[in-house]
Parts: structure tokens; sequence; C-alpha cells
């Protein structure tokens, strides 16, 4: 009611400015005491941190404005703040929103529904939702405290954390949202055309790492909405134990879908990965497009093709920077270098492998420590550093090696001169370390490996994969490897189960040697075709190999009590395995063992096993032969053969089936097929009818098989026959082209010799033009003169840093019409003079002068290249001090 009588109030006498100014403090300190008094907020779910600096007070102005009362976040503010005077900003914004903004303080644990301010003159970090400060450091290029607290952010509150880039020079902040993605989280940046100052959310924009562009005020209703989205509050109700129920996208079953969607987008198949990292990127895809259920997602990305590849850029981690974790390097250059350098000679390159090198940053500090190595041991050795990645963006940015200015917090400034070269807006990493690595996409888990390394450096990629992977991961590194060659993993990766293959040699950097004398198999088998792997993979009762164990025992003990015995063979009836006890219809023969068929077949049992075996390679069909008889332990047996084609392999396998006559169903087939002759006489014996019968049904298939032998013959030998004249043909064809390779061979030995000279005098020639353009860029930029050099069409070729000023001349004009330029000096007629110099190769002078009214000198010359040609004009102005001389010479 109070307040619904103050807002009456209000909306009859507006106050003035004055009047809200001088409430705003004590309105403050009501809502403090109102929040007092209120039933103590939870535990925070989602943490925002706002990073800013110019232009950050109205930017945090409107993104507060259109907060509501209770948004269901913790919002944490850091700007750029004077050092040296106390801040004003907990006043200013407590006037412009709803909730209470306090002044973050040490140990303040954070709480929704409120808003923290960084102090002056600190680094504010957060460590279980509680925030810490520490002094400001000395250096001010490392000063970066968005990037100091959205990292901190990062690692506390995982996928909980929202970073937000608002108005601000410079590019603090750019590497903070990238930590921030990498653990799940979402990334804002304020909309740049209604930024007062663009630098910062731009450098934010441009490192690939934003999901949303908004205006502070949209950025505040997604803040709200991400912290009110199921998916959300499931999670943070989790992590705070008040509900064990994971969130419903753990739960669904449409996990397969979303795997076969991602592989015909990406080309990668992700069902061995480990499921948080991909249930965190669910996660987070799905608060992105507001939405609750898998099944809704599943068809937001069938619906749009562009959600597969965004997804698959979220669960590819790309969260690196220079010399991460610098004791690591340190062990590099202590532990292994030497020992490489000592058993190799020196013109044999040094190899090294980056799997999943991201941008790059790895890669080239791995490179940088090589190359410090080598000089500080004077030794000329070659290095060769592979690095490679799954992302082709990434891939990308490696190859361009340019990176922001905020490397400075992780680059020695010694390391900066040597290695870097300042360009507008960050660093390039240096043609001589640029050129010792090579960059190239590869999956891990089905590309081959590189082979002959001396090194690996795999850090943090095998903690996203599973454990399968991880086993194959580590028989590919040790194949890879040269004998004592060494691998180097992530503070949380080790070597699993594979101690047989490598020795730890420093356990804390997580440093190994190859085991001398190890063997492993390299291969990959990704799981392509197989939708069911994924889901038995991830079976909780039993592991992979003790169900394997469980289900041969299973199958034994049916085979062994209920299933008639049999054995498996290959095309050429050889047994590859026996199964059941095959003992009564087969056995070994004297002399050399032999495992064809019908060399183990016993006796009796050969004719109708051999024609079955044929019928059935004809056919492909199941082939059942009856009333065979088999002599076995003195007598005689009567049973039935089944030959069954297997198919699914690369080459054609059968199954034979031994039903003994013992058995039931036997019994009744053979009385069925023997009929009223069947039947045996009261002492057991076969009746003379029956055995005349059965000899002729005998003799019968003999013949029948016999003539189809023939036939056989006759048709393999008219192949064989066609076959010798081929080879005969093709041996001759196979002479020419050997004559003809020798020849080749010849022409490109020559050849080679003469590619090797002229890559030898392309080397020098390189050199050369290099210390050539070192030699003219040092000259241009000493000289006190503005000079211009103009191509035939008028284009800027190339100025010194004196004509920046004196032309107004900026480093993007170069290639652009010098007509288009507004030079600071008054030059009428410019482009027709520098053509006339060029049409008469006739220099050119003229006095002209600024708006200032200091003369100079213009001198237009012809511009020669080395063969006497004119390809141009060159410009210099001189200052001609006439000034000076006519104001002394009016004097009375």
């Amino acid at each position: 009611m109070a307040r619904k009588r103050a807002g009456r109030r209000s909306t009859r006498t507006q106050p003035s400015s004055a009047a809200k100014r001088r409430r705003a403090k004590p309105v403050a300190v009501v809502r403090q005491l109102r929040s007092a008094v209120r039933t103590p907020s939870r535990s925070p779910g989602v943490i925002a941190g706002v990073g800013a600096s110019a232009g950050g007070l109205e930017a945090f102005s409107q993104l507060l404005q259109a907060m509501p009362e209770e948004p269901g976040l913790a919002i944490v503010l850091v700007q750029h703040l004077a050092p040296q005077h106390a801040s004003a900003l907990p006043v200013l914004l407590s006037g412009r929103t709803q909730l209470q903004v306090v002044q973050a303080a040490e140990g303040m644990a954070v709480e929704i529904n409120r808003v923290y301010v960084i102090p002056p003159n600190v680094q504010m970090s957060i460590t279980d939702d509680v925030l810490h400060l520490a002094a400001r450091p000395s250096d001010r290029t490392q000063y970066t405290p968005i990037d100091y607290f959205l990292h901190s952010l990062a690692e506390s509150a995982q996928d909980r954390a929202v970073g937000v880039i608002l108005s601000g020079t410079a590019s603090d902040g750019a590497a903070g949202i990238r930590e921030i993605k990498a653990v799940g989280g979402i990334t804002i940046a304020q909309n740049p055309p209604t930024a007062k100052y663009d630098g910062m959310p731009r450098a934010a924009i441009a490192s690939g790492c934003v999901d949303l562009v908004l205006s502070p005020a949209e950025i505040a209703a997604e803040l709200v909405s991400i912290a009110r989205h199921p998916l959300t509050q499931r999670r943070t109700e989790v992590e705070a134990g008040v509900t064990h129920e994971e969130p419903p996208v753990m739960a669904e079953p449409h996990m397969d879908q979303i795997f076969a969607l991602l592989r015909s987008a990406s080309g990668v198949d992700f069902r061995r990965y480990k499921r948080p990292t991909i249930d965190r990127r669910l996660h987070r895809r799905m608060v992105l497009h507001k939405l609750t259920r898998l099944a809704d997602y599943v068809r937001y990305m069938r619906e749009n093709s562009g959600e597969g590849q965004a997804l698959y850029s979220d669960i590819l981690i790309h969260v690196t920077r220079f010399f991460r974790d610098r004791d690591t390097f340190a062990a590099i250059a202590s532990l292994v270098l030497p020992k490489i350098i000592e058993r190799q000679r020196e013109d044999q390159p040094i190899r090294v492998w980056v799997p999943g090198c991201s941008t790059g940053e790895e890669a080239y500090s791995i490179a940088i420590v090589v190359l410090e190595f080598l000089a500080e041991h004077e030794r000329a050795t070659p290095v060769q550093v592979f690095a490679t990645d799954i992302s082709d963006p990434a891939i990308e940015h490696a190859r361009a090696g340019v990176y922001p200015e905020s490397i400075a917090t992780d680059v020695s400034p010694e390391r900066l001169r040597q290695f870097f070269a300042k360009v507008e807006g960050g660093y390039r990493i240096n043609k001589a370390v640029r050129d010792v690595c090579v960059f190239a996409r590869q999956d891990l888990t089905r590309d081959p490996p590189f082979s002959k390394l001396d090194l690996i450096v795999c850090r943090n990629v095998l903690i996203y994969l599973g454990a399968e992977l991880q086993y194959q991961l580590m028989r590919v590194f040790h194949y890879a490897l040269k004998p004592s060659g060494s691998l180097m993993l992530g503070q949380a990766e080790t070597i699993g189960a594979n101690a047989d293959l490598f020795a730890s040699v420093d356990r804390k950097h997580r440093i190994y040697e190859k085991k001398a004398g190890a063997t492993a198999d390299a291969q990959l088998q990704p799981e392509y075709g197989n939708p069911s792997a994924a889901h038995q993979s991830r079976q909780p009762t039993l592991g992979r190999d003790d169900m394997r164990t469980v289900e041969n025992q299973a199958t034994r003990l049916i085979q062994e009590r209920y299933a008639p015995p049999g054995v498996i063979v290959d095309d050429n009836l050889n047994v590859v395995q026996f199964r059941g006890q095959t003992g009564t219809f087969l056995e070994h023969a004297p002399g050399e063992p032999s495992m064809n068929l019908l060399k183990l077949a016993r006796e009796g049992l050969l004719h109708g096993l051999r024609a079955a075996v044929q019928q059935a390679r004809k056919s492909t069909a199941v082939v059942r032969t009856r009333s065979i008889r088999v002599r076995a332990n003195g007598g005689w047996k009567h049973l039935s053969v089944e030959v069954t084609p297997l198919i699914g392999s690369g080459r054609p396998h059968f199954l034979i089936v031994f039903d003994d006559a013992t058995s039931g169903s036997a019994r009744r087939e053979r009385r069925r097929a023997t009929g009223a002759q069947g039947r045996t006489a009261a002492g057991g014996r076969e009746t003379p009818n029956r055995r005349i019968a059965r000899l002729q049904e005998e003799l019968a298939s003999n013949r029948e098989y016999l003539q189809s032998i023939i036939q056989d013959l006759e048709a393999a030998n008219e192949e064989l026959q066609s076959a010798n004249e081929e080879v005969l043909s093709a041996n001759e064809e196979l002479q020419s082209t050997n004559e003809e390779l020798d020849t080749a061979k010849e022409e490109l030995q020559s050849t080679n010799e003469e590619l090797n000279t002229v890559n030898e005098e392309l080397h020098g020639r390189n050199e050369e033009l290099s210390c050539v353009n070192s030699d003219l860029v040092n000259l241009l930029g000493s000289v006190q003169i503005a000079i211009v050099i103009v191509t035939t069409d008028m284009r800027i070729r190339r100025f010194t840093p004196m004509a920046e000023r004196v032309l107004n001349l900026i480093p993007g004009d170069i290639g652009r019409p010098i007509g288009q330029i507004k030079p600071n000096v008054d030059l009428p007629d410019l482009e027709g003079m520098i053509g006339q110099v060029i049409d008469t190769v006739t220099p050119c002078e003229r006095e002209v002068h600024d708006g200032q009214g200091n003369f100079f000198s213009l001198r237009i010359r012809p511009y020669k290249n080395l063969e006497n040609r004119i390809d141009g004009a060159v410009l210099a102005l001189f200052d001609s001090q006439k000034r000076g001389q006519r104001e002394s010479s009016s004097a009375p």
C-alpha cells in the first residue's frame, strides 16, 4: 500500500533533477535496509560478470534500469577506475535500479538479486561464490581487471557463469569470455553501434566466442531469461544439493539423433567423447534458444541447418594461451630437449607434434622454447613443429599468427620483442617462428598420426575423450614417437593403463618417455554405422572386458548342453573354429598336421560333406544332407550334415553342423527317408536290399560329384589358359613400362638436381630480399622527409612516417588513388603533375604551403625499376623555411 501511494504521489508532482540527486543516497539507504529485513537470499545460481571501461556508466545504467526487482541472478560489475579516487559508482547506480548495489569487499559472499561493484585500485576474483580482492599490479600492461575476474568466474561458476562486455576501449575482456565459453557459460557483447566506445565489444566479437550481440536493455532481458530457464534452475538445485534429479536434457532418449546430426554437419563422431562435456554444451545451446526438452532441440537442429555446426563449434574447446603453466615449458627445456640434442645429429631435425593445438598459442610457445634452447647452445638444428586440430577456424587463426594485445600478460617483454611484431590491434608472430610450425586439420580418432617424432605435447585433450579413445590414442602416440621419444600430457591427464608403453620422467609436469622394446597397435577403429555402440559403451553395470567374458561363458554352456557340434570353415575349407565336440566326425590324419576339413573327415563322411559344401557354395543357400554313414569308434553312425553360408565378412565362410542320428529329430528323419526298407533285422543287421540301395545312392552321389569336379576343372583350365595369355601380354607391357620408368627416373634425378639448385638460389634471393626490405623499412622510418611513392595508375605504394603527418596519411591508404586523399598541404592538380612527370620523364619542382603558413618545396621525380623502365613517381616535400624569410624581410 505504501508503495502504491508513493507511486500515485509521484504522478501528481514530478520532482526536479536536483531533487532526485539529493534523494538518491537516502533511497539507496532505504533499499539496503529493506533488503536487510527480507528473507535471506538463497545461494547464487547464475553469476553475470559485466565488464566495461570508457562509457561504462551509461551502459551499466541502461542495463540495470531494464532489470526487474528479482531477476534471479547475481551481477558483478568490473570497470577500469581511477586508482587514487574513491568510486561513486555504487551510489550513482543505486538510484537507477531496484536492485541493491554494494561495493565489493574481501570475503563478501555473492547472493542473487544483488549488484556488486569492484573497488578502485584492485583486481577482483571469485572463488566458491566468494569475492576476493588483490593488489593492482605495478606494471600497467598487466592490469586487465575484466579478464582477471572473468577467468576466476569461469573456474568457480563453470556453466553458471555469464560474461558480458559493454562499452570501452582496447581489448580487455576478450580473453575472459573465451574462458567462460570454454566451461559452458554464455557470453554476450554490447552491440557496437549502441556503445559509446566500441573497442571492447568489437574485440570480444572478433574473438569468435560471443554468443549474443545485443543492446544493454536487451542484455538485461536475456540475463533474466537465462537465470529463470528451467534447465538452469534444475542444475543449480542439483549443485546446491536441493534435489538429486538430473536436468531433463540429460534424461531424454534423443542422444543418438543428436550424434547423427552432429556427424552429418561436421564429419566427427562424438559418441566416444565424454558425456559431461556434451551434456553441458547441449544445456547451453538449449538455454540460448529457450528450449526445455531435448526433443524440441532435435527438431530445432533439423529445421536450422546451421545449428549442427554451432553445436559442433561449442563442443570443441578452444581455450589456450601462450606459455600456459610456465613451469611446464621450463621442464621441457631442462628435461626433454637436452636428451633430444644428445641422441641425434645436428643436421637431423627436431620433430614435435602438438595435437589439439586450438588457435596455435601452445604450438608457437613450444617453437619459441626450442629456438631459445638451440640459440643458447649455439646449434643450427632444424625444427619442425606439427600442430593439428579438428576445427578449421582454429587452424586458420593459428596460421594467421595474429593475437590481441592481451597476450602481453603471458609473454615476457623480451620474448615480445624477439618473437613478435607489433601490428594494429595486437601482435603478429615472427617469420622465424612461423616457418617452423606446420598447421593442419586432423581428427585424432580417425586420421593417421605423424611419425618419427621426438616430442608429443598433448595437453588437456584426453580429458574430453572416453576411456576407449584414450587407450587407443596412447597407442597411437607410442607408435608415432622415436625410441626414447617424450610425451607430455596435461595436469589432469595420465597414461592410465599404458604403463607398459611409457615410463614416467616427471610426474609433476606429466612428462613420460617411450619404453624401449614395447610394441602397440596404433590402429583406430571408428564406430560409424554402429548406432548401438555408443549405447552399449554407456552401460553402467559391467565393463567391456567383463561383459565379453560373461557372454563367452554363457555361449559355451549353451553349446555344450543344447547345440549340435559343428565347425566354421573358410572358402578353402580350412577350419577356423571348432564348435562343440566334433571328435566323432573329424580326426587328424597321420603325417603333417592339417586343418583342411576334407583331410579331417572320418571314413564315410567325405563324399557327402564335400558335395554339400560344393552345393552351398554355388547356391549360397542352406544345404542339408541326410542319412550319411560315418565310421566312429569301431562302428557306423547315421548323421545329417547342414551347411550354412555365412554372410558379412570379407571372405566367404561356412557353418557346418553335424546332427547325430542318436537325437530324436535325426532318428525321425532317417526313418522317413528309409521307409519300410530302413527297418533293421531282429539281430540289428542291415538287410541286403537296404545295403544295395545305400551303395547305389553313394555311387550316384560320387558320380555326380566327380562330374561336377570335371566341369570345374575344365572351366578352371580355360580360365588358366586365358589368364596365362593375359600374364604374357602384361609381362611385355611391364617390361616396356620398366624401361620407361628407368628413363623417367634418370630425368627425375636430373630435374631434382636442378630443383635443388633453383631452391638454393631462391633461398639466397629470399634472404637478400628480406635484408633489402629491412634496410628499406629502417631507411624510410629514419628519414625526416615526407616521401610518397605512387604507381603509374596514381595509387599509393609506400610512404615515410613524416608523410603521415604532413600529407594526412594513414597505413590503410596504401593502394588508394592519391587523388582521393585530402592532404594538409595545398596541392592543386597533383594528379596532373604526377602524370606529366611520368609521361615526359622530366622532374618537376614547385613551392607549396599548408594551412598554417608553412612553405614546402615539392619535388616529383620519375620512379625507375631495375630494368630502367618508368614504373611510377616519387614525391618529396622539403621544408623551404620561406615563411621565416618573408617575415624578416617585411619587418621595418
